[in-house]
């Protein structure tokens, strides 16, 4: 028990670094700076689940978890090492698992195309939902996203 107080830290930490993918949230590096808008209709639109693809936080924080937890496994120098490397390879796994778990989310991929002819697919969060045929607006700039277009 007094082992897991070490973990439950390192969870909470992992669990804040996960990132708002709505077409409603914005980066501060994307305040004030000038995007391009595109008129278009939706054409399709399919639930996805967006992956994290670099666990190495998570990683990072399970092994130094595991280690100090496992340090503490046992009585004598060569135990407590042991113990240590033993708790950090456990946790380094632990933690890139925890870390994938609570970085998956849902999201929409959304196939659309503009006034222009262009077909452009973007994948946004669960904020908005629109539908095939609705008319929206392509924003492209830092990042993409697709809203309604009123």
């Amino acid at each position: 028990m007094k082992n897991s107080l070490y973990i439950i830290p390192a969870l909470l930490i992992l669990a804040s670094c996960a990132p708002r993918i709505g077409s409603s949230d914005y980066d501060y590096s994307s305040v004030r700076q000038a995007s391009n808008g595109f008129p278009c209709t939706v054409m399709s639109v399919r639930a996805v689940n967006v992956n994290s693809d670099d666990n190495s936080a998570g990683t990072m924080l399970g092994g130094v978890a595991g280690g100090v937890a496992g340090s503490t496994i046992g009585h004598g120098r060569s135990a407590n090492t042991l113990g240590a490397i033993g708790g950090a390879v456990a946790g380094m796994v632990v933690g890139n698992l925890a870390q994938d778990a609570m970085m998956s989310q849902s999201g929409y991929e959304y196939v659309v195309r503009t006034d222009s002819g262009q077909i452009y697919s973007v994948t946004q969060g669960t904020d908005t939902l629109l539908s095939a045929g609705q008319r929206c607006m392509l924003i492209n700039g830092a990042t993409s996203r697709i809203i309604p277009y009123y």
